[in-house]
């Protein structure tokens, strides 16, 4: 990052931002690079506001910013002492959507002044699709404060939104509704992707969530949603079943902050089409880089292993023996996938059986999971003795499970597991956890996170309206393990085809299958799945899209092109335009909907060209996938 001399041009932007504090009819506009989107600062004569602007688009209405310290709200009254202008246009390679991420802004670093003499930062920064914020608080380094917010994004009239409330703390179903009949105090969990009646899209989540409590959002009165945080949050139904009264009581009272009050980025993602979205990167660009030491060749050093998983949970597969285990570790070769996840039953072994399952994997190129509850390693003692023990039998990774909390104290655990790992060379899985916020770009070690409700909800009726809602509202904050691909009774309204591409689309660079491994081996499919890659080089969504309705996704890995379609309720007919293919021959293995019955699959081998289209016919909740080679 490189901080901006003050040249004329610079100069003259900052007399405007100093005039514009101190005159309620001037605000100030910060473009991102190619000056389409701005974040706007506004001083009404009581405080200070923001919006966000999307072309000749209002995103965020002029909305009331709010900064909380020991009771002290900060933001009115404010004089500019200072502004830093700073960019940055950088090029780094991550796990997901696509190879590589292009970190490129404009910022600006705002000193701010109360009339008390309180001083204070306030960070902003504009990309071409996303506008975010955050504040810094100095302390001595032995202030202990108390931070809260109730910043608010104004949205405009006639949008759609998408959220769902906090009762299965992140593992709800969404609602659609527009903003105006959304209930007074309705509870969301970022990210809330909205629309407005124009067709842009655009989403309210935060990046770089540590040493902070967990941010929701709540229903205001009109088009209001207001920033709360975890311990104005109601507790979810998970936490209150597994956890104590008096674990409940201590998370609902605001945390103290020691040192600096560093708030999360408060990020909005913005879109022109679903495709934009999809592809946004900022909640990870507002992450620091790994540690060196760590992670030498960041999320390329030779033990951070992405790949698919076999998993002995949903799906039958006999009991949690060595023998069992073995056996899934054989089809997990045979499937070509990398990992096995042990769930809690291992804990029941002799420790020569877990060495005897970690070296016989070993040699078949399949590595260990093990899980455990995250109630057992509140104490550091216990958890590093559980992480030395892993270390030392060669397990690649650990699962850990049930946080269900945004409070500071678990954020923080969080971040201690993270790095305590990674001096370990163990690779992490979050589940019952809270929203991703970027952590894996500091943090390669975590491959995935569940936060989404996933395949293990067996009372999810409508599985294809929600199926084709994450994409385009949970997935925008980054990976989850929804565990997808079944073909039993838990796949509810969705086809075989649906649930193969549902792997292609939810994407995680840890790709946990729900189906026994030996009905994967069984299924017609079974060679097009096993060349279904954990991520990607390149996605683009491609029309006729529409969230909680359709998702189409092509994807290419090398020189290999995918096509998936998950659809929702209705039956369509499609006809894709192949334009992402380069004008030449194609060989291509498809699986599609078998129209007399949704538990099948119909695949097929032919040849394609790349200027030509495939008309597809979907079942209710159907599916297709399809994979693209280059004929020599």
């Amino acid at each position: 990052m490189r901080y901006l001399k003050y040249d004329l041009p610079m100069l003259g932007l900052m007399i405007i931002i100093l005039t514009g504090c101190q005159n309620p009819e001037v605000q100030k506009s910060y473009f991102g690079p190619d000056e389409n989107l701005a974040l706007q600062l506004h001083d009404n004569g009581e405080r200070l506001n923001f919006s966000v602007q999307y072309g000749d688009t209002p995103i965020i209405e002029p909305s009331p910013l709010s900064m909380i310290v020991d009771g002290h709200e900060l933001l009115q009254g404010v004089e500019i002492l200072d502004v830093k202008l700073y960019e940055e246009d950088e090029k780094y390679e991550r796990l997901g959507a696509h190879k590589f991420a292009e970190n490129n802004f404009k910022g600006a670093q705002i000193e701010l002044a109360q009339g008390d003499g309180l001083k204070y930062k306030m960070d902003v920064r504009v990309y071409n699709d996303a506008a975010a914020y955050r504040f810094i608080i100095p302390g001595d380094g032995n202030d202990k404060r108390i931070p809260d917010e109730l910043t608010e994004f104004k949205l405009p009239v006639e949008t759609t939104v998408w959220y769902h409330d906090l009762h299965m703390h992140y593992e709800s179903v969404h609602d659609k509704n527009d903003i105006g009949d959304i209930p007074n105090g309705e509870w969301m969990a970022p990210p809330v992707t909205f629309k407005l009646n124009n067709g842009i899209y655009a989403s309210i989540t935060e990046a770089n969530l540590k040493n902070y409590s967990g941010m929701a959002l709540q229903k205001q009165d009109g088009q209001g949603i207001q920033i709360r945080l975890a311990h104005h949050q109601p507790v979810s139904y998970p936490y209150e079943l597994r956890y104590d009264q008096e674990d409940v009581a201590r998370l609902a009272k605001p945390a103290m902050v020691e040192g600096d009050i560093i708030t999360p980025w408060r990020l909005v993602m913005v879109g022109s089409d679903l495709n934009m979205m999809v592809n946004n990167d900022a909640v990870y660009h507002l992450n620091p880089d790994p540690e060196k030491r760590l992670f030498p060749n960041g999320m390329k050093s030779d033990w951070i292993k992405p790949g698919r998983a076999v998993w002995k949970y949903l799906d039958g597969g006999g009991e949690g023996t060595l023998e069992t285990m073995k056996k899934f570790t054989d089809q997990a070769a045979e499937l070509g996938f990398e990992h096995n996840i042990l769930e809690g039953f291992w804990a029941k072994w002799p420790e020569g059986e877990v060495k005897e399952l970690v070296e016989y994997s070993k040699e078949k190129g399949v590595g260990t999971w093990l899980w455990k509850h995250s109630k057992s390693l509140r104490d550091k003692g216990d958890r590093l003795k559980f992480f030395d023990q892993c270390e030392e039998w060669g397990i690649t990774g650990v699962k850990l499970d049930f946080f269900d909390h945004e409070a500071k104290e678990v954020i923080d655990l969080y971040q201690d597991i993270l790095r305590e790992t990674a001096e370990r060379k163990i690779l992490v899985n979050f589940h019952g956890a809270n929203k991703p916020t970027g952590e894996s770009k500091t943090w390669p070690n975590e491959l995935t996170r569940e936060a989404i409700r996933g395949m293990e909800s067996s009372k999810l009726e409508d599985r294809a309206t929600h199926n084709t809602t994450v994409p385009f509202t949970r997935f925008l904050a980054g990976h989850a393990e929804y565990t997808p691909v079944h073909f039993g009774e838990r796949r509810k309204n969705t086809t075989w085809a649906h649930q193969i591409a549902s792997a292609a689309i939810m994407n995680t660079p840890l790709l946990t299958y729900a189906a026994n491994p030996q009905h994967i081996l069984e299924n017609p499919a079974v060679e097009l799945i096993k060349k279904i890659p954990a991520y990607w080089d390149e996605t683009i969504v491609l029309a006729p899209s529409e969230i909680g309705e359709l998702a189409v996704f092509a994807r290419r890995k090398g020189e290999t092109w995918y096509l998936a379609i998950m659809n929702g309720t209705e039956a369509k007919s499609l006809d894709i335009p192949l334009a992402f293919l380069k004008d030449k021959q194609y060989e291509v293995l498809s699986a599609r909907d078998n129209p007399e019955s949704d538990a099948d699959i119909l695949v097929d081998n032919g040849l394609v060209e790349g200027q030509n289209s495939i008309s597809i016919d979907l079942n209710e909740g159907g599916g297709y996938v399809a994979i693209f080679t280059e004929t020599n």
